[in-house]
């Protein structure tokens, strides 16, 4: 079926149980960023196939929102489909909550499937169908019933990550979680989001492409944790692993009974964000909630020192990788053929070469000229196309190693390249250098600093559409909160910097149809001078593979950015010397020398 008849397949659907509006979004049982081809029905009900968005539809009109990194490619992809594109945030363009207000009639019910919706948007869904008289229609997922090929859920085996990747025991962080769970007088932690669980019990999967976790529950007692999973996925060995830590083993979705046996004596630790709303709806009403941040999220952010010199490492790799791929891409462009899709896969060749090299750590972005103007544009079979000189190609990737997870983006010239492109190019590396080298003080959080990245831009009168850095995860989300650069606030990405954080820089530049430059590093938060003013703080730079000096022109920088420059290439040359051959150091020291 095509978009328009699945739309029309489910309004049939809609109008037999009653349903007048139904939200379908981007997200799993346990409000993932990243979701199984199970979990995929926005896709399926839109063809839109970006990682972020939300469709609702209407017995009369079907909208999608998204958020700037897919304006271009959500254009494209509804075309034709009948779904109109509403650009978050954009002047005049309502929320979903807005629109719902408006277009749900009196006494209208308002559909979704529960599991895959926050406790937070639930509540705020039941608002607006209370406002108009009407109801929610929570308990059954709608698309169901007409994706008649959908993918089945994952089987794949989970694995235990050993101490010395993991650098902390599943025993010792439960005696940190739950000394958070005395301090709001909780009994009971209800946990779905499966970075959290993975992260507590030093498990890994394979249920979600790119991202290695489990599909999992967890309630955390004082005494127990159960753990809700397919039991096929665990080995014996892993079951005697957990249970070493009073870990039991229960069917997955054997939850949704379980919450219900909880009782009045019961004070339950919930994140209204991370918590889905038919799990939160079976909490008996008599139950005390605290609704706070899952403690798990700030204790994973901040990677403990076994983590740190992993991550080290890891970078190494994955700089020492792209050296080879970009020497290989510098010298062979123009002589064989080099497309978007064969240019990744000779990327992680080269990454697999390094050694424990599990997979890539998210859907690769590897765009050439006009399509490196879509921020999150993922190439295919139908859209790939051959590199040729006279353009830039932008490669946004990321590697799962034992050591870590890696997230690292380079803008690279194909031959001479117009003005334009450098001076682009120039101004991407300038925001990235004055953020990197950034010196605050303690309790400073992302906000206060964007400025930085963003001062070359707006001095310019230009911007870039989407937030300038993020937190890594160690082998689980490459998106990890609690903290984050954006001048604009976003909920959970306003915590302070804290030392041991890894977040990227990455600011960036798209001129549709014709180029687009995004630079990412990744930087470790860290302590610095401490004095009657407070604790300074620093970022160090640890993603270390040169910025293309064939795309930089000197003359747009001042003697302090130059600086900057060639004190990060002059790193990037001293700490991947010993690793290379004597042709490549060679080749290195050109793409690292002083400007």
């Amino acid at each position: 079926m095509k978009v328009k008849e699945r739309i029309e397949q489910l309004r049939k659907v809609m109008e037999e149980k009653g349903v007048d509006a139904y939200v379908v979004p981007t997200a799993d049982f346990h409000q993932s960023e990243y979701v199984g081809e199970y979990f995929k029905a926005r896709k399926f009900i839109t063809g839109f196939s970006g990682s972020a968005g939300t469709a609702v539809i209407t017995r009369t009109e079907g909208k999608l929102w998204t958020d700037g990194r897919y304006f271009l490619q959500a254009g494209r992809q509804l075309e034709g489909t009948t779904v109109e594109l509403m650009k978050m945030g954009e002047p005049g363009v309502p929320t979903i909550t807005e629109y719902l207000a408006e277009a749900l009639p009196e006494g209208g019910v308002l559909g979704f499937d529960g599991r895959v919706v926050s406790m937070g948007e639930g509540k705020a869904y039941e608002a607006v169908a209370k406002a108009k008289g009407g109801r929610v229609f929570y308990q059954e997922d709608l698309i169901d019933g007409i994706w008649t090929d959908r993918p089945a859920m994952s089987e794949e085996p989970a694995f235990s990550l050993e101490l010395k990747y993991a650098g902390e025991s599943t025993k010792d962080k439960l005696i940190r979680i739950r000394e958070e769970m005395k301090r709001c007088h909780a009994n009971v932690h209800i946990l779905t989001t499966l970075d959290d669980i993975c992260w507590t019990l030093n498990i890994r999967g394979n249920d979600i492409d790119f991202f290695p976790m489990v599909l999992t529950y967890a309630i955390i007692t004082m005494e127990e944790v159960k753990l809700y999973v397919d039991e096929r996925k665990l080995s014996e060995e892993m079951k005697a692993l957990l249970a070493q830590d009073q870990v039991s083993i229960h069917p997955y979705n054997d939850i949704y009974e379980d919450v219900k046996k909880l009782g009045a004596s019961d004070t339950a630790l919930i994140d209204s964000g991370k918590l889905n709303y038919a799990l939160y709806s079976n909490i008996p009403e008599g139950v005390q909630e605290v609704d706070e941040r899952n403690p798990e999220i700030l204790f994973k952010a901040m990677k403990n020192r076994v983590e740190i010199e992993n991550i080290r490492k890891a970078q190494i790799k994955d700089s020492i990788a792209h050296v080879r791929f970009m020497k290989w891409l510098k010298e062979n462009i123009g002589k064989t053929v080099i497309t978007e899709i064969s240019a990744t896969e000779k990327l992680d060749a080269y990454r697999a070469e390094m050694g424990n090299f599990i997979r890539p750590s998210f859907e690769p972005i590897s765009s050439f000229g006009e399509h490196a103007a879509i921020v999150h544009y993922t190439s295919s079979e139908e859209t790939n196309v051959e590199l040729k000189e006279g353009n830039l190609y932008l490669s946004d990737t990321g590697a799962g190693f034992y050591e870590g997870s890696t997230d690292v983006t380079r803008t690279f010239a194909l031959g001479e390249i117009p003005q334009e492109m450098k001076e682009h190019f120039t101004l991407v590396a300038i925001s990235n250098l004055q953020l990197a080298n950034a010196k605050f003080l303690k309790g400073t959080i992302g906000m206060n600093l964007d400025i930085l990245a963003r001062k070359p831009f707006w001095d310019r009168d230009l911007n870039f559409n989407h937030g300038t850095g993020h937190g890594v995860g160690y082998l689980l989300n490459i998106h990890e909160g609690p903290t984050g650069f954006r001048w604009q606030y976003r909920p959970g990405e306003s915590h302070a910097f804290e030392e041991g954080m890894v977040i990227t820089d990455e600011p960036g530049i798209y001129i549709e149809g014709s180029h687009g430059v995004r630079l990412e590093n990744e930087l470790l938060v860290c302590s610095g001078t401490k004095n009657e003013y407070g604790q300074f703080m620093y970022f160090e730079a640890i993603t270390l593979i040169p910025m293309d000096l064939d795309a930089i022109d000197p003359a747009m920088m001042t003697e302090e950015e130059k600086k900057l420059l060639n004190d990060y290439h002059k790193k990037v040359y001293d700490s991947l010397e010993v690793h290379l051959t004597e042709e490549e150091k060679e080749w290195l020291k050109v793409y690292t020398r002083a400007i």
